[in-house]
């Protein structure tokens, strides 16, 4: 499992495992928080396609589907 501080996740870079679409690297570019200021969602967008995606922070943990950093 990938450890993760979700408050340094902006701008931070991933590859996906199994790359759909040429869709290989990928961007955090917006982090969705509560009122308490915690991080709740994160926001990636396909550095080749530009396609953004949103979902739960914790989704970066799995490292079936993610990796830390462009490979």
């Amino acid at each position: 499992m990938n450890r993760i501080n979700p408050g340094k996740l902006l701008l931070s870079k991933w590859t996906a495992a199994h790359p759909q679409n040429r869709e290989k690297h990928f961007l955090v570019t917006e982090l969705f928080r509560d009122e308490e200021g915690v991080v709740l969602e994160v926001e990636i967008q396909a550095v080749l396609t530009k396609r953004c995606e949103r979902f739960e922070w914790q989704g970066l943990r799995n490292q079936d589907q993610w990796k830390m950093g462009w490979l």
